[in-house]
């Protein structure tokens, strides 16, 4: 019987739109069972403590370090992870933005940064310079001196501006 000699949780919920059970540890970080459990590998570990923001998710809408998380607090919980992003074979705006900006050098933080700009975006929709440098607070970079990035949420909100106008 799972869960009484080998201490797992079951735990479900939804991982990028889709339906998810599985058996975890107590201890285990939703970033291991992201990574080693479900092969997700976008989400990348930098520092482990919460430092660098490289495996930044989002749970119920909100960015948070999945490294900090224990698997079991995922349980009946929204989860967005970078390969959610993408539809088919169409990058998510964000993502095109950051490749026509420049914004990806070594690409090692670049998940991070794109799921905290999304949740950024998803808040506020038409943020301020101010507004992308403190969601971004939490995410390091070591390539490309955040000019590119900041540059890449710009044009990716003005571009989703754009398309609200549209529609009206």
């Amino acid at each position: 019987m799972p869960g009484s000699n080998d201490n797992s949780i079951a735990i479900a919920f939804r991982l990028n739109g889709r339906p998810i059970s599985v058996e975890v540890k107590p201890w285990d970080s939703a970033l291991s069972v992201l990574r080693d459990l479900l092969g997700l590998k976008g989400t990348k570990e930098g520092c482990g403590i919460g430092e660098c923001g490289a495996c930044t998710i989002l749970v119920d809408g909100r960015a948070v370090d999945s490294c900090l998380m224990f698997a079991p607090q995922l349980d009946d919980r929204e989860v967005e992870t970078i390969e959610g992003l993408k539809e088919a074979e169409v990058l998510h705006p964000l993502q095109e933005a950051f490749v026509s900006c420049g914004a990806v050098q070594c690409g090692y933080c670049s998940p991070g940064m794109v799921m905290s700009a999304k949740a950024l975006l998803q808040k506020h929709p038409d943020p301020s310079r101010e507004d992308i440098v403190e969601a971004l607070a939490g995410n390091l970079c070591r390539c490309t001196g955040y000019t590119q990035i900041i540059e890449a949420i710009e044009t990716a909100a003005h571009v989703a501006s754009s398309d609200r106008s549209e529609k009206s």
